[in-house]
């Protein structure tokens, strides 16, 4: 198979790996919300669900191209298993690990957290040795040239790691640091298995968790970030798919918890929520760092909230 832009995959048959099918797409390898990837392939990331396809050739579809409407980890680590399976199964367990690590934060292996930090700061402007021009270009351009050149990164992450070690040290500190954090009790982490809740309460005097311990240690998709007056509530990208290990409780809007919070805020600021169907929403204040309200209050009508909510987001087909 060939990787091609996404503008030709409504002129070639194709398959779409992590995305949103074309005019030409003759199967969709997708966790995204709708995708109508076959129940038999389904995995909690696209790359696992791509692997599931290989281990299947009854299931195998023709055609000569593979393409996505986005760039990310798991599209990339997904697209190169399908371009190279030969390589790509040699290495399955961490490729599968790199997703999930891209996608939601969560990682078995530091490798995987390592490689994932690298390829986010080859597609990000600023950080990339790539040529800078590139960025300059329209979404899609952009797109279709980042797969182009980090599918021939990729496998030399996958055998050479410290070469890139520039391009993920700073933030594998970081994520050390929180680690080292949870540890102390510097950050608390208070499941309510029973809401898929977390109540995560960070020092005043400590650095913001890193998502990726943050993940790592729970996993709840509904998280109450407490630090100091510096609060949010966000819902975790496993709630805006179609998980296959697990079903994650069911998306609230939180639209009436954001108005409720306004009438008791005295900070300036505003709440604002970003929606059921933005993929990581966060509730959250505007124009003020910090709330009057006290932290605890906002914990116990979030509760509230999310008990007696109505389900408002639905990703599977």
């Amino acid at each position: 198979m060939r990787f091609i832009p996404y503008a030709e995959a409504a002129s070639v048959p194709n398959v779409i790996v992590d995305g949103k099918g074309a005019g030409k797409t003759v199967l969709t390898l997708s966790h995204w919300p709708k995708s109508g990837t076959p129940a038999a392939l389904r995995g909690d990331t696209s790359t696992a669900i791509v692997f599931n396809y290989l281990d299947k050739p009854p299931k195998h579809k023709k055609a000569d191209a593979v393409s996505n409407n986005h760039f990310d980890e798991d599209g990339l680590v997904g697209i190169f298993a399908l371009l190279d399976p030969g390589r790509a199964i040699g290495h399955r367990d961490l490729l599968i690990d790199v997703a999930q690590a891209g996608d939601f934060g969560v990682f078995q292996r530091r490798e995987a957290a390592r490689i994932a930090f690298a390829l986010h700061a080859h597609a990000e402007a600023g950080l990339s040795p790539l040529p800078a021009e590139i960025f300059d270009r329209p979404d899609a351009a952009l797109t279709a040239e980042l797969y182009v050149r980090l599918l021939e990164v990729l496998p030399r992450l996958m055998t050479d790691l410290d070469r890139f070690r520039a391009f993920w040290k700073s933030e594998d500190a970081a994520l050390a640091a929180s680690e080292a954090a949870i540890q102390s009790g510097a950050i608390a982490i208070e499941e309510q298995k029973e809401l898929d809740f977390a109540v995560v309460r960070v020092a005043e005097k400590c650095s913001p968790c890193h998502d990726f311990a943050m993940h790592t240690h729970t996993p709840c998709t509904r998280l109450l970030v407490i630090h100091g007056q510096h609060v949010e509530l966000q819902y975790r990208y496993e709630g805006w798919v179609q998980m296959a290990s697990r079903k994650p409780a069911a998306r609230v809007d939180l639209t009436p918890l954001a108005d409720e919070l306004n009438q008791q805020e005295k900070s300036g600021g505003v709440w604002k929520f970003d929606g059921v169907d933005d993929i990581t929403p966060k509730l959250r204040l505007k124009k003020s760092p910090d709330t009057s309200i006290p932290p605890d209050v906002i914990l116990q009508r979030a509760v509230h909230h999310l008990k007696n909510g109505k389900p408002a987001w639905d990703p599977y087909d």
